[in-house]
This record gives C-alpha cells, sequence and structure tokens, in this order.
C-alpha cells in the first residue's frame, strides 16, 4: 500500500514484434551472448568459496569480463546486469524452498530471451491504431503490434508507468513483454455469490451452480491433420541420419513448423484460459478449487521388469490430456483475478471429491460410472447427474466445512539448498 486507499499492482503486456531480418539476426546474437553470460556466471558461482559468493564479487567479474572479452560487448550492460540479478534471485528461490537450484543453460533447449530493465530505455510511442514503436538498445526503433492501451504519452506519470520489459523468442516469433506498474484503488469486497470449481477432462471447467466452460480443439482440422504429416515426416527424416551425424537443415525446418502450430495451440489456449477465469472473476466473490498435486497424478504407469503396469498405454493418454488442459495455470490466473476484483480464491483437499456424493456425503463403491455420469449407489439417496458437476459441489462444500488446505512442499531438497547457500546470504 502506497498511499491512503491506493494498493500497488504489477502486470505485464505481451505484444508481437516485427523485426526485419537483419533486426532478428543481432537480437538472436544478444540473447545468445545473455545465455552465455549466464553460463559463466554459473561456473565462476561454483569454482570460489562460499564466504566470496556475493553478489557485488559477482558484478565485479561481470564488469571485469565486458573489458577483457570483445564478444559480451555485444550485449548491453543493463541486460548483463539483469542476468546477474536473475541468477543470484535463482539461488534464493533455493534457499527459500520456491524452485531447484539454478543448472547451465544449453542452446538449443534453452528459450532465447533478453531484459530490458530500465523503462526509460523503451521509449514506447503509439504511431497508428494497431502498431506502437519501442526503442530496443543496441537495436533502435522496433515496431510492435499494439492491442492494449499502455501508459505512454499524457497516460504515464507517477501512478502508471513501465518499469521495464522482456523480449522472448519462441516459435512464432520476437516478443515483448512489458512490465507495468500502477496505483490503483483498493477495489471493493465481492458480494458475488460463492462457487466450487472442478478441474475435469469431460468438462475443463465444472462448477458448482451447474455452469460448465468448454472449448473446441486448439487446433482445426486441417491443421490437425498437417501436424501429424509434419510429425511423420520428422520421423522419417530422423531415421534416414546415420548414428552421430548432425541434423540436417530440413529436418530443422520441420521441427521449427512442428513447433509452430504447437505454439499456435497454445495461444488459443491461454486466451480461452483469460477469457474464462475473468468471467468468472467478475460473476463470483468467493471462488474455491482443488489442491491438486497434478505432479503425482501424471505419473506414468509403467512399473518396472518385475512388476509391470497395466492400461499403461490408457494412463499415457490420459496425462497427456491433464497437460493440455493446464490446470496449474488456470489456478494462478484465477488467484490475481479475484483479488484484482475484491475477490478471494480458496483451495480445498481433492481427495475424495470426486468419488462422494453431494447430496448425502457418502462414498459408495460404483458411484462414478463414467467419466461424465455420477449416480449414487446409496440406497437412501440415488442422486443422479453430471460427475463433474458433484466434484464442483463437493468442493464447496469442502471449504463452507472449514477444510484447510494441504502444505505446499517446496522443490529444492535441503541436501541441495545446504550444498550451495553461500556463508554472507540472507
Amino acid at each position: 500500500m502506497d498511499q491512503a486507499g491506493l494498493v500497488k499492482r504489477q502486470f505485464g503486456h505481451r505484444a508481437r514484434l516485427a523485426l526485419s531480418p537483419a533486426q532478428e539476426v543481432i537480437l538472436d546474437g544478444q540473447a545468445h551472448t545473455a545465455r552465455a553470460v549466464w553460463n559463466l556466471l554459473h561456473e565462476w558461482w561454483q569454482l570460489l568459496p562460499r564466504e566470496k559468493r556475493t553478489l557485488a564479487a559477482a558484478d565485479t567479474a561481470i564488469r571485469r569480463a565486458r573489458r577483457e572479452i570483445d564478444w559480451m560487448r555485444d550485449l548491453p550492460a543493463q541486460a548483463a546486469q539483469a542476468v546477474l540479478k536473475t541468477y543470484f534471485q535463482a539461488w534464493k528461490n533455493c534457499w527459500e524452498r520456491r524452485a531447484s537450484a539454478p543448472e547451465f543453460k544449453a542452446r538449443l533447449r534453452t528459450p532465447l530471451a533478453l531484459d530490458v530493465p530500465q523503462g526509460r530505455d523503451l521509449q514506447v510511442l503509439r504511431v497508428h491504431r494497431r502498431w506502437g514503436m519501442v526503442n530496443i538498445p543496441k537495436l533502435g526503433r522496433v515496431k510492435f503490434r499494439w492491442t492494449k492501451d499502455l501508459p505512454v504519452g499524457k497516460l504515464a506519470g507517477k501512478d502508471r508507468r513501465i518499469t521495464g520489459a522482456r523480449l522472448v523468442k519462441d516459435a512464432l516469433g520476437w516478443h515483448i513483454a512489458f512490465r507495468i506498474t500502477t496505483l490503483e484503488p483498493v477495489p471493493a469486497p465481492h458480494t458475488g455469490p460463492q462457487v466450487g470449481i472442478d478441474a475435469g477432462i469431460a468438462i475443463p471447467l465444472a462448477l458448482s451452480d451447474g455452469t460448465g466452460f468448454h472449448h473446441d480443439p486448439w487446433l482445426t482440422e486441417k491443421e490437425q491433420a498437417q501436424l501429424l504429416d509434419l510429425e511423420r515426416r520428422a520421423a522419417h527424416q530422423k531415421s534416414c541420419r546415420n548414428p552421430g551425424e548432425r541434423t540436417s537443415r530440413r529436418l530443422h525446418r520441420t521441427y521449427d513448423r512442428i513447433a509452430g502450430l504447437r505454439a499456435k495451440a497454445k495461444r488459443r489456449h491461454l486466451d480461452w484460459q483469460h477469457q474464462t477465469t475473468t468471467t468468472i472473476a467478475r460473476t463470483y466473490g468467493t471462488v474455491v478449487v482443488e489442491n491438486l498435486g497434478i505432479a503425482n497424478m501424471v505419473k506414468s504407469a509403467r512399473g518396472t521388469v518385475e512388476q509391470p503396469g497395466t492400461k499403461v498405454a490408457q494412463k499415457s493418454g490420459l496425462n497427456r490430456v491433464i497437460h493440455a488442459e493446464a490446470w496449474g495455470r488456470t489456478t494462478t490466473m484465477l488467484a490475481y483475478k479475484t483479488t484484482r476484483h475484491g475477490g478471494t480464491l480458496h483451495r480445498v483437499p481433492a481427495p475424495g471429491t470426486s468419488q462422494r456424493c453431494h447430496a448425502c456425503q457418502t462414498t459408495t463403491p460404483g458411484s462414478r460410472e463414467t467419466q461424465a455420469k455420477f449416480v449414487c449407489k446409496n440406497a437412501a439417496c440415488g442422486w443422479s447427474g453430471n460427475a463433474d458437476t458433484n466434484a464442483a459441489r463437493n468442493v464447496l462444500a469442502a471449504y463452507r466445512a472449514g477444510h484447510a488446505p494441504a502444505p505446499a512442499a517446496g522443490r529444492c531438497s535441503r541436501q541441495t539448498r545446504k550444498r550451495a547457500k553461500p556463508t554472507t546470504a540472507r
């Protein structure tokens, strides 16, 4: 809270850049340089004694390296400092058990990215209804797709400004993600109704009031056929390659086309998630979801050689569907959108919500007849209906009964933190 009645809010906005081939080559080179700086910093950090692992020592090392190594000068100085701060923050997240330890960034498996940490360097300007201009250090003025009003010109000020940006490249090209900070009035408490949400397969999001949010396949039939053809072509081209031989340019182009179709599907999925979660946050004051352990849900059923699993192919198909729905990302969106609209988000334990009848609160074997149908086998009840709606009502009932969510476990082990933590930390 910065001022009376105002709250500080930070969010991002992503837009597509329109780069020329020459500009794309320059930006690719800067991103690869940033990745190399990360790897050199990681190696330097591991070699130093614990008592010398400090942010000041790392900053001095990077400044000296920029004076002595020619190719490091291709990276803007502020971007190099951003790499250092990101690396140090990664270790802090590990020590606080919020993430795993930083690792070496491989060239082919690491997405290209670059930071512009200071908003004043961007000089954002709107030049057309559909296009804007942004200044990128050591690259110049670049057009980007204008899809949202940004705090530039008369709209900018102390209460609303762009504080920086991050350039990211995916299969669809380079994009810029603006970091925006605003001061907004504290939202009034949302007076909407309470609702429980069940994330499922038959109905992606089923609500306790009977509402369901569906979506079509992310790719059209023509695009799905094209993706299947490209995957078969890639498999054939890969089989023709001799062991140890480098990947051909033709195979790389096939991989790029596959990645482009998958990126298009992900973009459509994100758009559906944003629209759906915004609708829920605006309509309901209290949103209750399951505290799902997705990592345990998508474990393979293959088993071991001594004890092989059963229905491995079916479980693999289910795991792919669960990954494709991205339930965790939906919950993250609901968390900040409900807060923005004055509502609240609560998590309740997930076990039993899909097997228990919400009407009589009993769990009877065989009640979940199919993925979409629930028929209570309790002779005194006999309720029947949609299985996902039944689970959503159980989720809401668990919240009203006062069940607290299970504690979240960290991903960085105690041994890793003890080995990596320098004596000067914290």
